[in-house]
């Protein structure tokens, strides 16, 4: 039964409330709306509180030169509430637009060292602790006025407020993985006890196997699950799993240290092809948060503190450090040891703690802010099923049959789609919220460091190779661009971006328009801005959607696309792009692609010759903002090139906010005309003219349009 309540005024909560995430079920309103509240302020003033040991030089150290400085990370969660608020049309005002373009957009690193900090001009603590407030009264302000529907759906504001307190939670923790890399002199030691770490250790125990029955099992979040799910949670997997056997304790210090000492590090035979080329790039030697002393013993570094390596503490490390130890282990014991999958281990959890069922331990912030004993947390005839420290998977995370991307949101998991993420299950000590859930679903590059370790199976079945990158996206839309970018030519009609890009050049060569920097705004899966590498020494592609960017980062690094498309019903062919074939492959590396916000474009981006923006200002939410930003990037002399169908729908922007398609005192007046009326001051116009394009649908079913390019010399 759904139930509405005024927005009747709520203050503060005055003590904290428990992490773990609230019910999406009720039927008092008003106290659902309390509830909210509570949960968004314990999480706000939770993560400030992480970052208060931390001096004002620590917010700007790389400690992770595949992470932002920590700045970043304090100002981004409090611009994924406002721009979250901003596309799904809760507000219509930014608070900081320069900070909402800066700490947008996170980093899922493509490779070992591609982070470049050169362009940011980071703000001091004290002003972005002055925004964060000010974000903090603003969605106070929404969750006070915004109507409460119950059950809370993926379409309430509620659900956005619910995706903004996670995605804090996410950052809490993985934040705290980045501090655990700062110099310990950048941090202040008195402040650092209200984060206690564990002072238990001893001798941990010799590995010991418990049987597990072979068994049928369900995997999956279902639509009326009572509790917020991140996308990839929903959908269902059946599985049936063949009789295994598990380590009763997580892998400890000391169990690794029999690694270290027998060589594993240099000892290829032990690591994947993709665990060779990380040891090749950082020369590791043992876990990275072991340091070595000049007495040949080792450190561990806690969040804030160290001591002496707790031999019987759970060892941290990434995937491909956990995969050589079994291998090693499987080479002296003559058994398959690996690490479990995803399905194997829901099934050890859902018998030892039962359906459902939330676990106590080390997690939640309920016993410590560090790791604990192996042997401290017993569960079942297991320790640390949950908690402790997240635990490595074979599994290389995918959506489940029945996945659907959150239009809020749609860059959260597909990305993560590639056959490079492999997901941790679990939970650590400092996982909270949706986190600690049996269903939480998070992955992260195999070289990634998290709180994670590791427990080991022994087990006859194969695990599918983790090295093959050989994943055909099927998410339907971006297989559909796919194919309008690189496909085959339709109805004898030439393919869109090239011709653009053709017609673009035409006046570039006519105007002796220099060729040093293009922009390629709403680049989608990325062939105009290869075309414009041709002729170009550097061309930024920008697009809102990182799964679009994701396709041109994938031919950019391994030179191959796959995609599939529908044919009919069930039926689907499967394409594949090659860069080199399609002569891009010596002019590649001048396209940088980036995700980013048309209408607030970073200030980096700027000192262009030529910006084109295809097909993209009739899906702009303030097309005149766009037009008055974009003019101050464009060099005088330089090129805009517009295109579009000017299909203006106010699924995308407000009609008060359509450039044409509208009467004007009684008369038609057509976006041209509104173009020519707002750029004529600072552009000349030089042309207009049509060009077409095919969408396929199906192998029957194609859609046939024609865009207006219009083209613009700036004064």
């Amino acid at each position: 039964m759904q139930q509405s309540s005024s927005s009747k005024h709520l203050s503060a909560p005055q003590t904290p409330i428990n992490s773990r995430p609230i019910s999406l079920l009720g039927t008092d309103a008003v106290a659902k709306r309390r509830e909210l509240l509570d949960y968004f302020i314990a999480t706000w003033e939770q993560y400030e509180s992480l970052f208060l040991p931390l001096h004002d030089d620590a917010y700007y150290r790389r400690a992770e030169r595949l992470r932002h400085p920590l700045i970043f990370y304090f100002g981004h969660t409090a611009t994924f509430y406002v721009n979250k608020m901003m596309l799904a049309k809760f507000t219509d005002a930014r608070v900081n637009p320069a900070f909402e373009a800066m700490f947008a957009i996170g980093v899922d690193e493509m490779s070992w060292d591609d982070l470049d900090e050169s362009h940011y001009d980071w703000p001091s603590v004290a002003e972005v602790r002055a925004y964060r407030d000010k974000v903090k009264a603003r969605v106070v302000s929404l969750i006070q006025a915004m109507p409460i529907e119950l059950p809370i759906t993926q379409d309430c504001p509620a659900w956005l407020i619910l995706m903004g307190i996670e995605h804090e939670r996410i950052h809490l923790e993985t934040s705290s993985v980045i501090m655990r890399m700062l110099p310990l002199d950048l941090i202040d030691g008195q402040k650092a006890k209200d984060w206690p770490v564990c002072s238990d250790t001893g001798v941990p125990p010799a590995i010991k196997w418990l049987p597990v029955e072979a068994a049928a099992i369900s995997l999956g979040k279902k639509p009326s699950d009572d509790i917020y799910g991140w996308d990839n949670e929903y959908g269902s997997e059946e599985h049936a799993i063949n009789e295994f056997k598990v380590s009763t304790t997580l892998v400890s210090n000391q169990d690794f240290m029999g690694f270290v000492e027998a060589g594993g590090y240099t000892e290829q035979t032990y690591w994947t092809k993709e665990g060779r080329q990380w040891l090749a790039f950082t020369q590791a030697k043992h876990p990275r948060f072991w340091r070595a002393t000049l007495n040949g013993k080792f450190l561990q570094r806690n969040l804030f503190t160290e001591m002496p390596l707790p031999l019987d503490w759970p060892v941290e490390v990434n995937y491909l450090e956990a995969k050589a130890y079994c291998n090693w282990q499987a080479e002296r014991s003559g058994k398959h040891v690996r690490l479990p999958t995803e399905a194997e281990w829901q099934l050890v959890r859902d018998s030892q703690l039962g359906v459902g069922k939330a676990a106590s331990g080390n997690i939640n912030l309920e016993q410590y802010a560090s790791s604990c004993p192996v042997t401290a947390n017993p569960q079942g005839k297991l320790y640390d099923v949950t908690g402790n420290v997240w635990q490595w998977a074979e599994t290389a995370i995918d959506g489940y049959p029945g996945f659907a991307v959150h239009p809020w949101y749609d860059d959260f998991s597909t990305p993560t789609f590639d056959g490079k993420h492999n997901l941790i299950k679990g939970g650590s000590w400092i996982s909270t919220g949706n986190e600690t859930l049996a269903s939480s679903r998070y992955a992260f590059r195999r070289h990634f460091f998290q709180h994670a370790g590791f427990r080991m199976v022994i087990s006859d079945s194969a695990v599918e190779s983790q090295e093959q990158d050989n994943v055909y996206e099927t998410d339907a839309l971006v297989a559909q661009y796919c194919e309008f970018h690189y496909g085959s030519d339709y109805f004898s009609v030439n393919n869109f971006p090239k011709a653009c890009i053709e017609n673009v050049m035409e006046q570039v060569r006519g105007k002796n328009i220099e060729t040093g920097k293009a922009l390629d705004l709403g680049c989608a899966v990325g062939r105009s801005s290869f075309e414009l590498a041709k002729y170009f020494q550097h061309v930024d592609a920008v697009d809102f959607s990182a799964r679009f960017i994701q396709q041109g980062v994938k031919l950019q690094s391994s030179n191959r696309l796959r995609y599939t498309l529908p044919v009919e019903g069930d039926i689907v062919e499967y394409r594949e792009v090659l860069l080199d074939k399609m002569g891009y492959d010596d002019v590649k590396d001048r396209t940088q692609f980036l995700q980013g916000d048309a209408c607030n474009l970073k200030p980096e981006l700027t000192d262009y010759n030529v910006v084109f923006a295809g097909n993209l200002i009739d899906r702009l939410y303030e097309p005149k903002l766009f037009l008055d930003s974009i003019t101050q990037r464009i060099l005088s002399g330089g090129l805009l090139v517009l295109t579009s169908p000017y299909t203006w729908l106010e699924e995308y922007t407000d009609k008060e906010n359509w450039l044409g398609g509208i009467k004007v005192n009684g008369e038609n007046f057509s976006t041209l005309d509104a173009l020519k009326l707002h750029l004529g001051e600072l552009f000349e116009f030089e042309d207009a003219r049509d060009v077409p394009f095919v969408i396929r649908e199906t192998a029957r079913k194609y859609q046939h349009t024609n865009a207006q390019m219009s083209i613009w010399r700036k004064k």
